[in-house]
C-alpha cells in the first residue's frame, strides 16, 4: 500500500513538473501578430475651421425716455410686433418743487397783470368812445391787454408742462408718451408700471424702457483663432449649425473680420460677422448659440488615406505597403491637403495597394 502511494506521488510530481515546463514554453513563444490593411480611396477633402458664437438681430434698439419720472403705463410686452411710432409706454412726470413754485408764482402774476390790463382797457375804451383820446393812443392799451392774455396763457401752459409734461395744445406730441423708433419685435421690457426712469441726455444714458429689434435680418457673431484668421476673407460661405435647431443648417456670408484681436484664455481671438439667410419654416430667436463651419480649402475626387496610417520620420512621411501576405516594405509618400482625418496622397501609392494599419 505504501509503495502504491509513493508511486502515485512521484507520478503527480512528474506531471506537475511537465505541465510547468510546457506552460513556460508556450509563454516564451513569440505571439503571431496579424496586421490589418487598408487601401487608399477617392474622396473629397474639405479643410475647415469652426467659429463659435451666436445669432443676433442686425438692428437692435434700446428705447429710452426723454423725460424723468414714473412709468404710468406699459402698452407692450416681449414678443409684441410694433411699427415705427407705435406707443410703448407713458411717463408721469414728478415735478421739481422749485420749478413748480416758480411756475405757480408766474401764473398768479400773469392773472394780476391781465386783470389790471382789462381794467385799464375798459376805462380807456369809454374815453375813446367819447372822442377824448385818439385811436393811436387807445391802440397801445389794446396791445397791452393782448400781451397780458398771452402771458397768462403761456404761464398756464408752463405750469401744466411742469406738472404733467404736456400742454393742452400739444397732447399728441408730448415726450411723456414713449414710442417705438423702428419696426420690429419687442425683445425685452426691463421696466414695470411704477418704476422710476431717468431721461436720456448728454450726461446719462437713461433708463431703457424696451428693446426692439428687426427679427427679419439676423447676423452671426463669432470668434476665430489667430491661427485661422489669415485664411479667411469677407464673402466666404459659412454653414451655420444653430443649437436650438439641430435638424437643419443655415447659409451665411462672411461680411466682417475685426482688424484687432482680443486675448481670451491666453489665445488671441478675432471677431467675425456673417449675414444669415433665414428660412421661412424656422423662427430664429435672438441670442441662439451657433457654430459656423468655414471652408478654408477643398479638393474633390482625390486619392486619400487615413492620417493614422502615416509614419513620420524627420521631415518625411512613410507608409508600409504589403508586398506579400503579412510582409511589408516602407515607402516614401508625397502628401497634400488634410482635413485632420484623411490626407491627400499626391504620389507614392496606388488605389489597389494595401497599407499596413499600425498597432
Amino acid at each position: 500500500m505504501k509503495k502504491v502511494l509513493k508511486i502515485t506521488l512521484i507520478v503527480v510530481i512528474i506531471g506537475i513538473f511537465a505541465w510547468t515546463i510546457y506552460f513556460l514554453y508556450q509563454k516564451s513563444r513569440p505571439e503571431l501578430v496579424v496586421f490589418e490593411t487598408k487601401s487608399p480611396e477617392v474622396i473629397n477633402i474639405i479643410k475647415k475651421t469652426v467659429a463659435t458664437g451666436s445669432v443676433v438681430p442686425r438692428k437692435e434698439i434700446e428705447i429710452k425716455p426723454q423725460v424723468s419720472g414714473i412709468v404710468e403705463a406699459v402698452y407692450i410686452e416681449p414678443g409684441t410686433v410694433v411699427k415705427n411710432g407705435d406707443l410703448i409706454a407713458k411717463i408721469r412726470i414728478i415735478p421739481n418743487m422749485i420749478n413748480l413754485n416758480n411756475a405757480e408764482a408766474r401764473l398768479d402774476q400773469a392773472k394780476i397783470d391781465q386783470e389790471d390790463a382789462e381794467l385799464v382797457y375798459d376805462r380807456q375804451k369809454k374815453i375813446f368812445d367819447e372822442g377824448v383820446i385818439p385811436a393811436a393812443t387807445f391802440q397801445q392799451y389794446k396791445i397791452s391787454l393782448n400781451r397780458a392774455k398771452s402771458e397768462l396763457n403761456a404761464a398756464e401752459n408752463n405750469l401744466q408742462l411742469i406738472r404733467e409734461g404736456v400742454t393742452k395744445n400739444s397732447e399728441n406730441t408730448t415726450n411723456t408718451l414713449i414710442r417705438s423708433t423702428i419696426e420690429g419685435m419687442v425683445l425685452d421690457v426691463p421696466v414695470e408700471e411704477g418704476n422710476s426712469v431717468i431721461e436720456s441726455n448728454t450726461f446719462n444714458a437713461g433708463t431703457t424702457i424696451a428693446i426692439v429689434a428687426d427679427m427679419g435680418e439676423m447676423v452671426f457673431e463669432g470668434k476665430v483663432d489667430e491661427t485661422e484668421v489669415g485664411k479667411i476673407k469677407t464673402g466666404m460661405n459659412l454653414l451655420l449649425t444653430i443649437g436650438a435647431i439641430e435638424e437643419t443648417k443655415f447659409n451665411a456670408y462672411l461680411e466682417y473680420i475685426s482688424p484687432k484681436g482680443i486675448e481670451e484664455s491666453g489665445a488671441i481671438q478675432f471677431e467675425i460677422k456673417a449675414a444669415v439667410e433665414l428660412q421661412k419654416d424656422y423662427f430664429v430667436r435672438a441670442g441662439y448659440s451657433a457654430n459656423a463651419d468655414i471652408v478654408l480649402a477643398r479638393k474633390d475626387s482625390v486619392l486619400a488615406i487615413e492620417e493614422s496610417l502615416l509614419i513620420f520620420e524627420n521631415d518625411s512621411v512613410f507608409v508600409e505597403i504589403e508586398t506579400a501576405p503579412q510582409i511589408y516594405e516602407k515607402r516614401l509618400l508625397e502628401v497634400g491637403l488634410s482635413d485632420g482625418i484623411n490626407i491627400e496622397v499626391i504620389s507614392g501609392v496606388t488605389k489597389e495597394e494595401k497599407i499596413k494599419v499600425p498597432k
